[in-house]
């Protein structure tokens, strides 16, 4: 320990048990202000041990073994190529170049506040695990808070605990009680939007009173909304709140729609983020230019593998036609002329209830565009229900109101369980005075039609065209997934299909035998089977539209239906268009020519053409942009869309469709996409390349090696299957087992244990290994020089500035001395850890102390002159600091082997 009289001189290196080693910057006598990795204490001198500096630590009759240093260089590097990457976390998937770009970007200072606005495909999950890890494992996020729509809860908590070991608790409004103390006994949460926006019962009171958060994360953040005129969203409240009250330090947003076509709800989301940059007051196209600073923003068409080559191939599109049968057509036209009259009928009532069953004729007509055997269901329950006086007006409109909020929500597979529920809700509201009769007079049409020409021209199609393929079915309606399991199952065996839908339950399923039985299927053991390819086909409602994939064993899918809004159509591509799929999919839809919703359907496809052609007069590499352009346009369009067209006479549809879709993708539309596009950041592989990191999880076994045999340990390899003793001095920590088999650094491992038996940054084993390394004093070592042929001086590089309100990362990298003609060498943090790890392990060599080697006034200049050499590179190391500081942590120096 230091003395209080003993004076400590400007730039002198001392180490605290608190704090690690640092570099003292003043001493004020009693304590000394010192700075560290992590930034500026001001400690008690008594605490602090007096360190020699790599320079002063040669000028010795012994030095360091050269393992110790080896070690403490290869955990350094690791810690600031994983705090910047993410590249060492427990993820159990490859990773992709835009992932890592983007966990540095969002890393790169703290606090941090970033809108991710990724195209759907491009693995949300997977970045927002690798984000947190190393903030996580570095202590820098103790409190995180995940807020998400309410169907994506299970999912996230799933996904960030299987794929990446993070284990977070699932918010429950039951267990928030003034007595349970939900959010005093729970640190990392994943919760509701939906639930969590509501003030009820002192929940909000209480998780304000609750403490900030290091990071709150919000999944689908579009839905934190706030209108000019309407004011906020109660979930856009929530967060405005937390922020005001100091009570959110960094903060996440992903969403693939940003921009909901107004600029104020879009500046408004940013200004969430952003106060000091954005404000939803302001002219919009002067903020632009500042989007770069705040939001992310990656197209398929741009990602690349680690060689540059691009990942994703444009799915190949086609249609189908068919045309109904007698007895179909005889309902269709029955069916058309009841909703005519209901439309008629809803005119002649007052607002409210009109409006009511203008919604339950829409039900009614999507479910009809589905399947009659979904209409045919609504229409036997509506009648059932008129019978048994079983609902009243209320119910319909509560359920009518869920319908909206829905709706506005985008919860598309609640939207359709709706849609069932509403078209076969009966209530004391009629839909037309003589309703009954007329739903018994439709029933009998539907009952006419033995069998559906579309399910089964999509079987026949099938057999055709994708023999013994996998295929992946997306329908909108329940009824329609038990009418075509039960075609598929008669042509291709009972054991060929699965299922997804919301309720994890599928009715009225015939089985080949005649049978008629409820089913029911877990979303993820559907998933499963269907990727393992235990199931043949799979067929999915709107559950499976997002947060899983499919495409491990499947690059086929059918639209069973088409709905209303395009948005889903893309989002349904996406389950198999997305990284891992090994080849082009193939997408095909059925339509029928002759009715109203398909002419809409061509209609609207030109316009979807029209509007990707005005990117590319616009842009010199147009993308992919229709899912910023879909997400701009209100769903309550292309509902009325299709609601509306069969009022109208087919010589007239054009023009009132023009009429219509007059702002839908206009000059306005082009230009606010292409400036999001153009200022936001993105990933762009040939600017960044040379950055990205070459070293994935077998980079840390050689480190790990040399700490158990700094540790007296060996590991027993085989065949990429670690074993080992714990070190007797590692197991004072929790979660530390005595021992450990059949350990891996391989994330492509797909057996049923991979998940335990991974090792990465994160695992305790590993961070009790780097805590170790750490903190050793050991900087300074020789090695032969047929094993160093030259000097590997390595640094730490980091930012003065310490005020504001952003914080920059420091790194670590390398200067290699008089390399051949080329002189020194700036080696960046992961090329360091690729050369460490390329030095022998021979035990004599490594574990004894080293040898001096020679005049440490020579040392000393070439050590000076690497940290010249280095400042002078600092650009090649993408640093953005403002005043970048170097210190030197040490170095490995050769020494001539005697002959």
């Amino acid at each position: 320990m230091i003395s209080m009289s003993e004076r400590l001189e400007e730039g002198s290196r001392v180490k605290s048990p608190a704090h690690g080693f640092g570099s003292v910057i003043v001493d004020q006598g009693p304590t000394v202000v010192v700075r560290f990795g992590h930034g500026i204490e001001e400690c008690d001198k008594s605490s602090l041990s007096p360190e020699l500096g790599p320079i002063e630590a040669f000028d010795r009759s012994a030095l360091d073994v050269p393992l110790e240093v080896i070690n403490r260089f290869q955990a350094e590097v690791i810690r600031s190529v994983n705090d910047a990457w993410g590249v060492f976390s427990r993820s159990r998937i490859e990773l992709l170049p835009h992932q890592l770009w983007v966990c540095r970007k969002v890393n790169s200072e703290w606090p941090t506040r970033w809108l991710v606005a990724d195209d759907v495909g491009l693995g949300k999950t997977i970045e927002a695990g690798m984000i947190l890890w190393p903030l996580l494992a570095s202590g820098r996020v103790n409190r995180l808070l995940i807020i998400v729509p309410a169907h994506l809860v299970e999912q996230w908590q799933y996904r960030l605990r299987t794929m990446f070991d993070i284990r977070v608790a699932r918010y429950f409004p039951e267990a928030d009680t003034e007595k349970a103390d939900f959010w005093g006994t729970h640190s990392q949460v994943v919760a509701s939007l939906q639930t969590l926006r509501l003030e009820r019962k002192d929940r909000r009171q209480r998780l304000m009173e609750s403490g900030p958060w290091d990071l709150v994360l919000v999944d689908e953040a579009h839905h934190l909304n706030a209108d000019e005129e309407q004011g906020p969203t109660l979930g856009y409240r929530l967060i405005r709140d937390l922020n005001e009250a100091r009570l959110i330090d960094s903060m996440l947003f992903f969403t693939g729609t940003p921009h909901r076509g107004k600029n104020f709800g879009f500046v408004s989301l940013l200004y969430l983020l952003r106060p000091d940059l954005f404000d939803p007051k302001k002219s919009f196209p002067e903020q632009l230019p500042l989007l770069s600073k705040a939001m992310i923003r990656n197209n398929k068409s741009k990602v690349t593998d680690l060689k540059g080559q691009r990942l994703f191939q444009e799915p190949i599109v086609s249609s189908e036609t068919y045309e109904f049968s007698p007895a179909e057509q005889s309902f269709y036209e029955l069916l058309s002329q009841f909703i005519l009259q209901g439309r008629a009928y809803a005119s002649s009532l007052e607002s409210s209830q009109g409006r009511a069953v203008m919604l339950v004729l829409i039900a009614m007509q999507k479910l009809a565009s589905s399947s009659i055997a979904a209409i045919a269901r609504a229409i036997e329950r509506r009648i059932g229900r008129i019978k048994d006086g079983e609902s009243k007006l209320e119910d319909l409109n509560e359920k009518l109101e869920k319908y909206r909020q829905a709706e506005s929500q985008g919860s598309d597979d609640e939207l359709s369980r709706l849609e069932e529920e509403i078209a076969g809700a009966a209530s004391d509201l009629r839909l037309m005075k003589d309703e009954e009769p007329r739903l018994h007079e439709l029933l009998g049409h539907a009952q006419a039609v033995e069998r559906e020409t579309k399910l089964e021209r999509i079987v026949s199609i099938v057999s055709e065209r994708f023999e013994n393929r996998s295929v992946l079915f997306f329908t909108e309606y329940k009824a329609t997934q038990a009418r075509l399991m039960t075609y598929l199952m008669e042509r291709f065996g009972e054991g060929t299909v699965g299922f997804i839908n919301g309720d994890h339950r599928l009715d009225n399923v015939r089985f080949p035998d005649g049978r008629r039985e409820t089913v029911a299927s877990g979303r993820e053991e559907a998933a499963e089977s269907f990727n393992v390819g235990r199931y043949r086909f799979l067929i999915s409602t709107e559950a499976a539209g997002e947060g899983i994939d499919l495409q491990e064993n499947c690059h086929v899918i059918i639209h069973v239906d088409l709905p209303w809004n395009p948005m889903r159509l893309h989002q349904r591509v996406g389950r198999l268009n997305r990284y891992g799929q090994k080849h082009q999919v193939e997408v095909l839809s059925f339509r029928n020519p002759d009715t109203v919703e398909s002419l809409i359907w061509d209609r609207l496809n030109e316009k979807l053409k029209r509007i990707t052609q005005a990117f590319g007069q616009v842009m010199d590499e147009p993308e992919d942009l229709l899912q910023l352009v879909l997400g701009m346009a209100s769903p309550s369009l292309f509902r009325d869309l299709f609601a509306e067209a069969p009022n109208l006479k087919k010589e007239s549809l054009s023009d009132w469709f023009d009429e219509k879709t007059a702002k839908f993708g206009g000059d306005d539309a082009v230009e606010i996409v292409r400036g999001l596009v153009g200022n936001a950041a993105n990933f762009d592989f040939q600017n960044v390349s040379e950055e990205l990191p070459r070293v994935d999880l077998p980079d840390l076994q050689p480190f790990f090696e040399s700490a158990l045999a700094l540790s007296g340990r060996k590991i027993r390899d085989e065949e990429g299957a670690i074993s080992f003793l714990t070190p007797d001095e590692w197991k004072d920590k929790p979660g530390i087992f005595p021992e450990y088999h059949d350990m891996r650094f391989d994330r492509t491992d797909r057996s049923s244990e991979a998940g335990a038996r991974l090792l990465g940054v994160g695992h305790k084993i590993i961070d009790r290994a780097m805590s170790y390394a750490l903190q050793r004093s050991a900087s300074a070592s020789s090695l032969p020089s047929d094993v160093l042929p030259n000097p590997l001086v390595v640094f730490l590089v980091r930012d003065r500035v310490t005020e504001g309100e952003r914080k920059r990362s420091s790194t670590v990298a390398a200067v290699e001395i008089g390399v051949g003609s080329s002189g020194d060498i700036v080696l960046r943090d992961w090329e360091l850890l690729k050369r460490l790890n390329e030095l022998p392990l021979r035990r004599k060599l490594m574990r004894e102390n080293s040898l001096p080697v020679g005049d440490e006034s020579t040392v000393r200049a070439k050590i000076e002159a690497a940290e010249k050499a280095l400042m002078r590179k600092l650009d090649s190391l993408d640093v953005e600091f403002q005043h970048p500081q170097v210190e030197c942590l040490g170095a490995l120096w050769p020494r001539l082997v005697a002959s």
